[in-house]
């Protein structure tokens, strides 16, 4: 979710990597999520791929290109890989408040 979209909502600062996992407070393991996302991804690291069943991971914003992975088809987003669709599920990112947060232009 872009920060433009909910310039009035904090955001997270997520563990990529959960600590429960081993991850760390590093930096380099630290990225900025949605109140919706971040409450979705809780400590996942894979997903399931709803057209193959298969358990991914689930998408890497250090290491994964956004744009090789996720698509808009107008409001929602679409994934375009296992990882995509897994992510897109994980997290819920089509669920009615999360296209609404996209719809919302803010102040």
């Amino acid at each position: 979710m872009p920060r433009e979209a909910l310039p009035l909502a904090p955001f997270h600062i997520e563990h990529i990597l959960a600590r429960q996992h081993g991850g760390s407070d590093d930096p380099e393991n630290l990225a900025l999520a949605c109140h919706h996302g971040n409450l979705h991804k809780g400590p996942n690291l894979t997903g399931v791929d709803p057209e193959t069943s298969a358990v991914v991971r689930l998408f890497h914003p250090r290491l994964d290109v956004w744009t090789d992975h996720f698509a808009n088809q107008g409001l929602h987003l679409v994934g375009l890989t296992p990882t995509g669709r897994a992510t897109v599920r994980t997290l819920a990112m089509n669920e009615p408040d999360a296209i609404e947060a996209r719809t919302d232009p803010g102040p």
